[in-house]
C-alpha cells in the first residue's frame, strides 16, 4: 500500500507527502554505491509513494553526482515530470577535480569524478541552477534554496566579513526570487543546521517553505525555536524537518551532531544518560527508537513532512512506514515526567 495523504507546503502551492526523500547517497556520501542499487533506491521511493514524490538534492552531493543519478534514475525509470517535485539546494558549483581527491568536505564523498566551488552571489546562484538543471537532464526543480547559509556566514573573519557574506546570501535570494516570478521555481526557501539564521532570513527574505535540520530533535527542541515555529505556521511558511537523529546519536551511532563522542566527559556522559533512559522509554512502550525520533520531528505545529535518506533499498520502505507509525500520546507524557523532552513542547495531532 502507498502513503497517499498530501499537505500544502506554505505558499508553493505544491501538495506534497509526509516524506521528503534525501538523495546525498546517490552522490556517494561515505561509501560508493552502484548505478544499480541507486535505481533501486528511487524505485522504491515510487513504489511506496503516491504521486508527486519529492527529492530533495543539490550540487554539493557528490560534486553534483547526485542530481546527476536522479536524473538518470528518473529518466530510466521513465517517471513523467509531473509524478515528481525536486528541491535543489544551490551554491555549489561542479568543477574539473584537478587534485587527487576533492577539496570540499575532504573524505566525505567516494570516487567522484568532480570538484565543486562554493558560489553564493546573484549571478553565482543563477549559475548552479542552470548546471543543475542540465545534471538533472528532463527534471527540473520545483523548489529552490540557498544551501547552508548559516556555515557559509560562519567563514566570515570578523563582523564586517560576515556581514558581507550576508548581503552575499541576500543577493542570491533576489535571484531566485526573480526565477519564482517567472514561473521557473514553484517555491524558495532556506534550510539550514543553525535556525537562528533561518529566523534573520525569514525577516529579509519572502519565503514560501524552511527546513530544518539538526535543530528540532527530540533531544534538543529549545523553546525560542517552538516559538519560532508557530510564528512560521501563522504566516503560512511550510516547514520540512531533517537531520531529526542528531547525525544517527538517537539511534544508536557514535557520532553526536557529526563529532564522534564517547562518555569521558560530564557533558558527554549527560548525552549518553539521556540517550539510555530514551531508549529505555521506548522499550516501555515498545517503539523503535528511530520511529519516535521521527514522530516527534513531525510533531511540531507547522511541520509539513521530514526528510529521511538511506543508501539502502530495503530501508526505505522503512522510512515511509515510519512517518506513519503511531506514538501514544502517553509517550510523551513519560519523557515529560523524566525530564527527556521540554515541558514547552506542544504537538498537533498527525
Amino acid at each position: 500500500m502507498k502513503l497517499t495523504n498530501k499537505k500544502k507546503l506554505g505558499k508553493t502551492g505544491l501538495s506534497i507527502p509526509p516524506i521528503i526523500f534525501g538523495t546525498s547517497a546517490l552522490g556517494n556520501l561515505y561509501a560508493e554505491i552502484a548505478f544499480e542499487v541507486k535505481l533501486k533506491i528511487v524505485k522504491e521511493c515510487f513504489n511506496h509513494v503516491a504521486s508527486p514524490v519529492v527529492f530533495d538534492s543539490a550540487g554539493k552531493y557528490g560534486a553534483g553526482m547526485a542530481l546527476e543519478m536522479l536524473g538518470k534514475c528518473l529518466e530510466q525509470l521513465e517517471i513523467p515530470s509531473e509524478d515528481v517535485i525536486i528541491s535543489n539546494k544551490l551554491g555549489w558549483q561542479q568543477v574539473p577535480l584537478t587534485t587527487d581527491e576533492p577539496t570540499f568536505e575532504k573524505g566525505a564523498w567516494k570516487n567522484i569524478s568532480h570538484d565543486a566551488v562554493q558560489t553564493i552571489s546573484y549571478d553565482g546562484i543563477l549559475k548552479c541552477f542552470e548546471q543543475g538543471n542540465l545534471l538533472l537532464g528532463k527534471y527540473k526543480p520545483g523548489l529552490v534554496s540557498v544551501h547552508d547559509p548559516d556555515e557559509y556566514v560562519a567563514q566570515g573573519a570578523d563582523n564586517d566579513e560576515k556581514k558581507q557574506l550576508y548581503l552575499n546570501i541576500l543577493d542570491a535570494y533576489r535571484a531566485l526570487s526573480e526565477l519564482k516570478k517567472s514561473g521557473l521555481v514553484s517555491g524558495i526557501g532556506v534550510g539550514a543546521k543553525d535556525w537562528h539564521i533561518i529566523k534573520r532570513l525569514a525577516g529579509d527574505v519572502d519565503l514560501d517553505w524552511v527546513m530544518f535540520a539538526n535543530s528540532m530533535t527530540i533531544y534538543r527542541h529549545p523553546p525560542e525555536l517552538l516559538t519560532f515555529m508557530k510564528e512560521l505556521q501563522k504566516q503560512d511558511i511550510g516547514i520540512v524537518n531533517s537531520a531529526v537523529f542528531n547525525a544517527g546519536f538517537l539511534i544508536g551511532g557514535e557520532y553526536f551532531d557529526y563529532v564522534k563522542i564517547k562518555p569521558d566527559t560530564s557533558e558527554n556522559k549527560a548525552i549518553f544518560k539521556w540517550r539510555e533512559d530514551f531508549f529505555d522509554v521506548c522499550k516501555r512502550f515498545a517503539i523503535e527508537p528511530y520511529v519516535a525520533c521521527v514522530n516527534f520531528g513531525l510533531r511540531p505545529h507547522g511541520v509539513i513532512s521530514i526528510s529521511l535518506n538511506t543508501s539502502n533499498p530495503k530501508r526505505v520502505k522503512n522510512n515511509v512506514e515510519s512517518v506513519v507509525s503511531g506514538v501514544p500520546n502517553e509517550f510523551y507524557k513519560e519523557m515529560k515526567e523524566k525530564g527527556l523532552i521540554s515541558n514547552d513542547f506542544e504537538y498537533s495531532e498527525i
